[in-house]
């Protein structure tokens, strides 16, 4: 009856040397990753880097018959462990992916959004897109300031 469901992700492309996001999806807490994935891409990415969520034989056979290289994280199968190559795999690109990490560190802790503040995805899209924005200048603000 009265009882309300809260819940969304936030999904973003981000150029890893800079960290800067260049795409913003907001979908509902239960919608999948890999279905938000394409739209996250751009022509000119010759990398795509993810977490598991992304994995996709599929996408990983078309983005290298593209040319673009593959670095999104092993997903362990149902009853089997990551190969110690997996493993060691995962943790290099787990330190690349930390870079745009920077860009959730800013909103919640510079910004204080932790919390959805609006009932409705597109209330709270518009809030995200803003918030992405004023990060991007605030984790660029020294090259800005310099130029």
């Amino acid at each position: 009856g009265k009882q309300w469901y809260f819940g969304m992700k936030v999904h973003v492309g981000a150029d890893v040397d800079c960290g800067a996001v260049h795409t913003v999806e907001v979908t509902a807490a239960n919608e999948a990753d890999i279905n938000v994935f394409p739209k996250l891409l751009r022509a000119e990415d010759e990398v795509i880097f993810g977490d598991a969520g992304y994995a996709s034989d599929e996408y990983k056979r078309g983005s290298r018959q593209l040319g673009i290289r593959w670095c999104v994280q092993d997903k362990r199968k149902p009853g089997q462990n990551l190969s110690k190559s997996q493993k060691k795999r995962n943790r290099k690109h787990s330190s690349i992916r930390a870079r745009v990490e920077h860009v959730f560190r800013v909103i919640k802790r510079q910004f204080g959004f932790t919390k959805t503040r609006y009932r409705g995805l597109m209330k709270n899209a518009v809030q995200v897109n803003m918030l992405m924005g004023l990060a991007n200048l605030y984790l660029l603000r020294r090259q800005l300031m310099a130029a």
